[in-house]
């Protein structure tokens, strides 16, 4: 078997560990013997740690992605690779300004999409010619890498690429010997070119190669090339130091364990381990006592939480105005860096080779807003019990000495120097003598009695609990659960700035259009005609009709216009109003296909599941009740976090008499959709006129027979 780095803490304790040596061992992973007791496998589980590299990965806590190459000129989210080089050509490219952007912004690495699953290569690679040295950025003498890592050097950031296995335009894809010295050979490029790189990103993305062949990844021979030219690097996702948490959403779990008995890599060895316990990233339990008791193997493998500022991962214009708000990106941050996880956010660059003035703004609201909530630890100065006094918490947001628990059940009960009124809670454990932590409690002295404000369950690297506004002189914590004594580094309590809800915005399918925000009575004023609304805009007051569609922008105002929210925009097409569904092809009872077009994407059409149901092709045929004309249409998968049934692979018609059909989509994808399950938007070729429009599935996301959708629609004209 192969693993890299292999890393081993040696600490001289007062345990014994079941009764044999006083010596303790820290290691990367640990092998279960035959038979072992729970009881031997948690007091080896408590001792998994990470690597050097993977402690200083952790530390990071904020980094972030470039996504920029072919498809920020095709507005596409995954090219097939047949995009010619002639269209790539930033002319305004300032990868200074990516990078003092990011770092504005509280990230501490940028990982770049060197080369994406279209093969288009960032650098004047020797392997093909299908690179920037074929474009006429420069003249073809550019090089992208070069220029981020010269940034990154200047700036004081970490760098680190990614370069996609999957490569629609490499002849030899599907010839796995041809191909896997093909892509070793770009890996070395990357990995001797440019001087030192701190992480190395594979994706899983595995699709057919040329007459369907299937290619074969040697990730030993890659890991090793890594090991022998970058071995400092961490490698994620599919690697064996970093792993994806599951989704791209931007949240973890909250039980997020960084020890794991989900293997990491993509060998043999590790992908037998996984079948065997039936683990993937997307399991919800990855290092629970009842999985550990099953395992024969733990690893220290922790999460990277990855999403986009914006819908997408690759630049669209149309997106310019669905930029992350700073209350969702402050969401998105207690989520992951919050649970024990380090958050990985893609800011793309823009045909110009810039990072979007919107997409700056947010990044410098999110550091303001995250500095501002974290300056001042209300613990500092607090007095503990006489039996910690010795062994205080450090009272700071760093690592320091550290409170080991004598026992547990154990609690820590802080006397605040005064009266503090906070409304966020910080706790960390000193991961390098592992993760211990399985459920512990907050409480806090109010009118003379403890109160719990907070329960959870692991900490890890660091837990960030958002409570409701606590006023006290006393906190408590209380390890109610852990693998062996805890070891807690930093327990803090601030008080996190108020923030200013946007605006949301929503039409039903008569063409009213509903403007709301969690935010107690603001003000909220809005514009018709594309233009920012500001104070003096038109004041919303009530329900309004938008029968044709158009774009509605919106801010809301607190404070008599002092404070703003952020300018949330929606563009409309015709209202539904006159639609009909006229066919469709199977629907469960609860989930009637008209829920397709009712103008409500938290409804949804859904076609029934589980054994012996109807499979692909499903398909649904709507009257518009009008001749429109038409240049594209969109696809909403359900709302919420269950994404079951969305639609990958489908073809789209329209009709004018709803006998003569034209095919547009011919089993066309949406990109990415199994990661990013967003609404899409298809633009034709053309105009089109039509009254009625069918939508088939192909394929789904996920494997499945059934095929869910909250909402379709088209993308009128005028």
């Amino acid at each position: 078997m192969t693993f890299k780095k292999y890393f081993i803490f040696i600490l001289i304790a007062g345990f014994a560990f079941l009764n044999a040596s006083a010596q303790e061992k820290y290691i990367k992973r640990v092998d279960f013997e035959e038979g072992e007791t729970l009881q031997s496998k948690i007091h080896k589980a408590a001792r998994v740690v990470p690597t050097q590299q993977q402690l200083n990965w952790q530390k990071l806590e904020m980094t972030a992605f470039i996504h920029f190459g072919i498809n920020t000129f095709t507005g596409r989210e995954w090219g097939d690779g047949s995009e010619s080089p002639e269209i790539f050509n930033p002319s305004e490219l300032d990868a200074r300004q990516w990078v003092k952007s990011l770092k504005e912004g509280g990230m501490k690495m940028v990982i770049l999409t060197a080369k994406h699953h279209d093969g288009f290569c960032l650098w004047p690679t020797k392997t093909t010619d299908h690179s920037v040295a074929s474009s006429p950025w420069k003249n073809g003498n550019g090089d992208i890498v070069k220029e981020l890592k010269d940034a990154c050097d200047e700036f004081g950031m970490k760098f680190g690429v990614y370069l996609s296995p999957w490569d629609r335009n490499a002849e030899c894809y599907g010839d796995s010997p041809a191909y896997n010295q093909f892509f070793l050979d770009q890996l070395t490029e990357l990995l001797t070119w440019y001087g030192k790189v701190d992480e190395v990103w594979f994706d899983g993305a595995n699709g057919e190669g040329p007459n369907g062949k299937k290619q074969i990844y040697d990730w030993s021979a890659y890991y090793k090339k890594i090991e022998e030219l970058q071995p400092e690097a961490v490698v994620a996702i599919m690697g064996e130091d970093v792993r994806w948490v599951g989704t791209e959403t931007g949240y973890g779990r909250e039980t997020e364990w960084s020890v794991t008995a989900l293997a990491p890599g993509g060998t043999a060895e590790m992908k037998a381990i996984n079948q065997e316990l039936d683990l993937n990233a997307q399991s919800k339990d990855l290092g629970s006592r009842e999985l550990i008791k099953k395992a024969e193997h733990l690893f220290w493998f922790p999460a990277e939480v990855d999403v986009s500022i914006r819908p997408g991962w690759f630049y669209h214009e149309e997106e310019d105005s669905r930029v992350k708000s700073l209350a969702k990106m402050v969401d998105i941050y207690y989520n992951s860096v919050g649970m024990n996880a380090v958050l990985l956010l893609n800011v793309p660059p823009d045909k110009r080779g810039l990072i979007h003035e919107n997409d700056v703004a947010v990044l410098k609201k999110l550091k303001t807003y995250i500095d501002k909530t974290f300056e001042n630890n209300l613990m500092q100065g607090a007095t503990f019990a006489p039996e910690l006094q010795t062994q205080t918490i450090p009272a700071d947001n760093l690592y320091g000495a550290a409170w080991k628990t004598p026992r547990i059940p154990a609690s820590a009960e802080a006397s605040l120097q005064g009266t503090k009124t906070f409304n966020v809670v910080l706790l960390q454990e000193d991961i390098t003598k592992g993760q211990r932590v399985e459920e512990f409690s907050v409480e806090a002295w109010i009118n003379n009695g403890w109160k719990t404000i907070a329960t959870s369950t692991t900490i890890g690297y660091k837990k960030l609990l958002r409570v409701p506004e606590t006023t006290t002189n006393k906190v408590r914590l209380t390890i109610h659960k852990s693998r062996d004594k805890a070891i807690i580094s930093n327990f803090g309590i601030f008080q996190a700035p108020e923030i200013l809800s946007d605006p949301v915005i929503l039409r039903n399918k008569k063409g009213e259009v509903v403007i709301t925000t969690e935010t107690a009575h603001p003000v909220i004023r809005y514009t018709l005609d594309g233009s920012e609304p500001t104070a003096s805009s038109m004041e919303y007051t009530g329900p309004f009709i938008l029968e044709s569609g158009g774009t509605v922008k919106a801010r809301a105002f607190i404070n008599n216009f002092e404070e703003q929210s952020s300018i949330v925009t929606r563009v409309f097409y015709i209202n539904k109003s006159k639609w009909a569904v006229t066919d469709y092809s199977t629907q469960h009872e609860g989930y009637p296909a008209t829920n397709a077009i009712d103008g409500n994407e938290s409804t949804m059409w859904h076609t029934p599941w589980g054994e012996n149901v109807d499979k692909h092709p499903h398909h649904i045929t709507v009257d518009m009740g009008e001749k429109l004309k038409i240049n594209g249409f969109y696809y909403s998968p359900r709302a919420g976090e269950n994404k079951s049934g969305t639609i990958a692979r489908y073809s789209f018609f329209i009709s004018k008499n709803g006998k003569k059909w034209t095919k547009i989509k011919d089993n066309a994808e949406f990109s990415n959709i199994a990661n990013n399950p967003i609404r899409q938007e298809v633009t034709f070729n053309k105009t089109c006129k039509a009254r009625f429009f069918k939508l088939v599935s192909h394929e789904g996301a996920y494997n499945e027979a059934w095929i869910s959708v909250g909402e379709i629609g088209v993308m009128n004209v005028k």
